[in-house]
């Protein structure tokens, strides 16, 4: 997921928010998330300020995914969050499962898609298994919040193993290079009407990336409420998923981007296709 900016007001609505408005931030409300995956408000500030990466990547995947429309296929979608990406796939005509790791991200998905909503499915990987599917697609990087490698290797698997064969696969993920690029990288923020949000980074490791995050949103009376995330990413070396998706069938290559759009620094594009 490609993070803020800079710290600056969304646009003027989000500079009248923080200048004119008289904000009260409900200190009760302060607490940390005990996982590693998006409490509520945190997938609503990303529902609501990061659609943009979804609206980016959403032409390259459709265009990969133009022979399993033509065949009527099933999509399983990883990390479907918000249902930003989920929203592209059903309005092109595709048969749908999302599931996503987070239950608040669903709940999210489930409320911005109404009722042209899918099957959505709450799959925590590597552990729980996929439906069989003719594609399975995945933005958000979020293999990439798996606890270590392993996971992540046994996570593939996992995906393998459900893609029919001549099923298609296509997903972001962080290379080693995203944390090399960002080891300097210092706070920041971005405001919205209704929505903020802090994060702060560390690289404690090649293989690491951390966010400390924190977001405010309205409460109902009109005060704000402050929350707390700790996420931490495993990055790997992106290119040597060709070797281990060859391994289970799944013959692939590792790009800079899904279709024409322009990725972070450091967010690979795997794509391939399972043996007939």
């Amino acid at each position: 997921m490609q993070q803020p900016a800079e710290l600056r007001p969304n646009g003027d609505e989000g500079a009248a928010a923080t200048a004119d408005r008289s904000v009260f931030c409900d200190h009760a409300a302060v607490g940390a998330a005990d996982d590693r995956y998006y409490g509520h408000d945190l997938a609503l500030v990303h529902h609501r300020g990061f659609g943009f990466h979804a609206s980016a990547c959403a032409p390259g995947v459709l265009a990969l995914l133009e022979p399993v429309l033509a065949r009527n296929g099933l999509v399983v979608e990883i990390g479907c969050g918000s249902g930003l990406l989920t929203r592209e796939l059903v309005t092109a005509g595709h048969r749908v499962i999302a599931t996503d790791a987070s239950p608040a991200m669903l709940d999210v998905a489930s409320d911005y898609l109404g009722p042209d909503a899918p099957e959505l499915q709450l799959v925590v990987l590597p552990d729980d298994p996929l439906p069989d599917a003719d594609a399975i697609v995945g933005i958000g990087h979020p293999l990439n919040y798996l606890p270590d490698a392993e996971a992540i290797d046994r996570a593939i698997v996992v995906i393998a193993n459900a893609l029919r064969p001549g099923g298609i696969v296509a997903f972001d993920i962080c290379d080693l290079g995203w944390g090399a690029s960002r080891r300097d990288a210092v706070g920041q923020g971005r405001v919205g009407p209704d929505w903020a949000i802090i994060t702060e980074f560390s690289t404690p490791a090649p293989d690491r990336f951390v966010r400390d995050i924190t977001t405010f949103v309205p409460n109902a009376d009109g005060s704000w409420r402050r929350a707390a995330e700790h996420h931490e990413n495993t990055l790997i070396d992106t290119s040597q998923l060709p070797e281990k998706l060859a391994a289970v069938g799944v013959t692939g290559t590792v790009s800079d981007a899904f279709g024409n759009e322009t990725l972070p620094e450091g967010l690979r594009v795997f794509s391939g296709e399972r043996e007939p």
